[in-house]
């Protein structure tokens, strides 16, 4: 991965995702949106939103496929697949895969699932994929998911997950939290970050790891082309500063998911400012939540 010298932000000529996401209702009662909201970033990238009458966190999931096998990337916040199918919709997508792939279809598509973080509503749904046949589900939480990186033993150092033509870069990120890991497709330009960077509540566990995640987050970007931040939240409404309450359930103006490498810039200059206070701190594009005193 060194020597890689492309632009620092893509984000001016990357296309945007466009997405009108489902929001939730005033009702939860009436709720007509889809369990689970599917959309194509294309044909191999695929984003899932949970719906919000289901869980309030309405979490975002992520599908990549590979030539040999698909990771999907935390499994959402409810653990019962009668409200929330999503080994139903997986499979749904990778059935389509391989119906329209003759090749595939004959090798197969193993599925791997990983974890942004260990916090219950991005792991709820492991169980749904526990007895799934060709698929490994890596547990979230710490000794586990370092000890399949590797960051066990080096925590510096980036891991790579090959899908078949396809190179994930994996990253320890913690902060947020001890296990977080941020998550770069080579072949798309996406970098999932979790709950360590989204429109919303950034809730920081341990202020200065976090300081550490988003420098690291910044030196990576400076070598490796970003075209989008994607995160696994929305809780900003569109107004610069304002986020939704906590545990709404409708949602009607939200801003974009994806962000941009110069949001990282806007969030490490909020970290300076934020300094040693301790407590609820609002910037344009995100709150910061500073649990410990540094």
């Amino acid at each position: 991965m060194s020597g890689r010298t492309q632009p620092v932000d893509l984000a001016a000529t990357a296309v945007p995702l466009g997405v009108d996401w489902i929001h939730g209702s005033p009702s939860a009662k009436h709720n007509t949106d889809p369990d689970i909201q599917v959309h194509a970033y294309d044909e191999h990238t695929f984003v899932l939103r949970q719906n919000m009458a289901v869980d309030y966190e309405a979490p975002f999931l992520y599908l990549l496929f590979g030539a040999d096998r698909a990771l999907l990337l935390d499994t959402g916040a409810t653990e019962s697949a009668a409200f929330f199918p999503l080994r139903r919709v997986v499979d749904e997508l990778i059935a389509a895969r391989l119906h329209a792939d003759p090749v595939a279809a004959q090798r197969g598509c193993p599925l791997l699932v990983l974890h942004t973080h260990a916090h219950g509503d991005h792991v709820a749904g492991d169980a749904q994929f526990a007895d799934r046949p060709d698929t490994t589900v890596v547990g979230a939480d710490l000794p586990t998911a370092w000890a399949y990186f590797g960051f066990d033993e080096d925590a510096d150092r980036i891991a790579e997950v090959d899908l078949g033509g396809r190179v994930v870069d994996c990253l320890a990120t913690p902060g947020h939290h001890a296990a977080a890991v941020t998550f770069y497709d080579r072949s798309t330009g996406l970098l999932f970050t979790g709950d360590t960077v989204y429109p919303g509540r950034l809730y920081v566990e341990d202020w200065a790891a976090f300081r550490r995640t988003v420098d690291r987050l910044l030196a990576f970007a400076a070598t490796h082309p970003v075209a989008h931040v994607l995160g696994c939240h929305i809780e900003m409404t569109r107004e610069p500063g304002v986020d939704y309450p906590v545990r709404t359930s409708y949602q009607p103006q939200e801003p974009a998911l994806e962000m941009t490498v110069g949001q990282l810039h806007d969030l490490r200059r909020a970290i300076e400012e934020v300094g040693d206070r301790p407590g609820r701190h609002a910037f344009a594009d995100f709150v910061i939540c500073k649990q410990d005193a540094d």
